[in-house]
């Protein structure tokens, strides 16, 4: 079932997305001349508690779809780094937050067909304020915090857009028993 990939061409290579266009063929023989895939770094986002229990949120605009969100903190994790080195730099470069645990909850992939790389998702406890958000300079963020039943009303009333997000609040509640599959 797996494709053999004929030859490659970069159209576009930037740090945030690279596009490639395969040549690809198929097990059956079958020749597909143009199939595009977006590759992007590694990211990471944590479902972050206080040491009171509030979830630790970030409020942004997002040019895509020109609203402005409320998401989890997380990016992109640098070359080098391992995915906790990772998560817990940009928690506290987004939020100024530290925590004790970072606990890993798996990965998910934006678009398997379409993108190269994961999202990988953590549930972060012990929290607390230890600096202000040190921001790259796209970066405008406010840092909210909500209790567990405001994050899960943001999902059941569809006022959170990035899907990702949603997958790893999903995962963390059942990580902490708050919701039963």
């Amino acid at each position: 079932m797996k494709w053999k990939v004929l030859e490659s061409t970069y159209l576009h290579k930037e740090p945030w997305l690279t596009i490639r266009k395969d040549k690809c063929e198929l097990p059956n023989g079958n020749i597909i001349p143009s199939f595009y895939v977006m590759e992007y770094p590694e990211w990471a986002n944590a479902f972050c508690l206080t040491k009171e229990g509030k979830v630790v949120m970030v409020k942004q605009y997002r040019h895509g779809i020109g609203t402005i969100e409320s998401e989890l903190p997380g990016g992109v994790v640098e070359e080098g780094e391992s995915m906790e080195e990772g998560i817990k730099r940009e928690v506290l470069e987004e939020t100024g937050y530290s925590f004790q645990k970072f606990e890993y909850l798996g990965k998910i992939c934006a678009n398997p067909s379409t993108t190269n790389n994961f999202m990988h998702m953590f549930l972060a406890t012990g929290g607390e304020k230890v600096a202000e958000p040190d921001l790259d300079h796209s970066e405008e963020i406010d840092v909210e915090l909500m209790s567990i039943e405001e994050v899960k009303q943001l999902v059941r009333e569809d006022k959170m857009m990035q899907s990702l997000h949603v997958n790893c609040i999903m995962y963390a509640l059942v990580r902490l028993g708050e919701l039963k599959l």
